[in-house]
């Protein structure tokens, strides 16, 4: 099994090596192949969220995320810690090789994850955070086109928390209309604002250039770590685009087994195995590809 994974991962390193652009899906897998799995508890983020874990019951980071808590303060005490939690976490070594992998390409990541993970190590101008940003807060209403960065604010809220609750005081409020802020997450009231739509257009740009204006370019679909919550932003969108562009070559790599369309037989693969240890090995592969050159 280990050497039929190292042969899949020698045939992406040979699709990377000949493609002329790499359109990344990211997911959340990535996330927790470096350790940090917001459905499940692990010791990165446990450590920052245990005495919620304790107090609530609640099953990982993302149930407190969306517990039904009895209070405002008490809801903010959980989103400063978790946001805090997010600020603080170093970058995972899987999103470093995968900076390293696409290193030279003209690619483009197309992301689920709210974590910042994705953008400490790509561009703005290469990114597409498309779920939003869990460092960025905005009017609940929301009442203009303004994201501000929380850096700052959780670092003071975090050090206010007791006994799990934040002074009424501390909940932020938007500055132009006094409604109590919400972290860039998507939900009811997300703001698909001017900064969202910009990150949404350079995305379509980006595939109208290599897969209308240049059809005849290679171009690497490469989706990591994407489960099935929401595939019609990433996973649906790459089959269909693949489908139509005898170009394109579609590769996914999984912790589990992913749906293999019967339409992309021969222009497709699929690796099922952790992704820190693929993405090393891959990264690795490209590294000697242009040692030898």
């Amino acid at each position: 099994m280990v050497q039929q994974i190292t042969a899949k991962i020698k045939q992406l390193a040979e699709q990377i090596s000949l493609a002329d652009a790499i359109v990344i899906g990211v997911g959340s897998g990535l996330s927790s192949a470096a350790g940090y799995n917001h459905y499940h508890w692990m010791p990165s983020m446990e450590k920052y969220l245990e005495d919620f874990k304790m107090y609530y019951g609640v099953s990982s980071p993302f149930a407190g995320f969306y517990y039904c808590y009895s209070s405002m303060e008490q809801q903010w005490a959980y989103y400063t810690r978790y946001i805090y939690s997010m600020w603080h976490l170093p970058t995972g070594q899987p999103y470093l090789d995968l900076k390293e992998i696409v290193d030279g390409k003209d690619y483009f990541v197309l992301t689920t994850n709210v974590d910042m993970q994705c953008e400490r190590v790509f561009p703005k101008e290469r990114l597409c955070s498309f779920q939003g940003n869990i460092g960025y807060f905005q009017c609940s209403q929301p009442c203009h086109d303004h994201l501000y960065e929380n850096h700052e604010i959780i670092e003071k809220m975090n050090q206010e928390i007791k006994s799990i609750a934040l002074s009424p005081e501390l909940v932020p409020r938007c500055p132009k209309c006094g409604r109590i802020m919400v972290p860039w997450v998507r939900d009811d009231t997300f703001l698909e604002g001017s900064d969202w739509k910009s990150s949404v257009k350079r995305y379509e740009d980006f595939l109208s250039d290599y897969l209308i204006q240049q059809p005849e370019k290679k171009v690497l679909f490469l989706e990591l770590g994407v489960g099935e919550m929401t595939p019609s932003i990433i996973k649906l969108p790459f089959w269909s685009m693949a489908s139509k562009n005898s170009q394109v070559f579609y590769a996914c790599l999984n912790l589990e087994v992913s749906s293999a369309p019967e339409h992309l037989k021969g222009r497709s693969m699929y690796i099922t195995g952790d992704l820190a240890d693929v993405l090393n090995e891959l990264r690795k592969q490209i590294e000697e590809r242009k040692n030898i050159k």
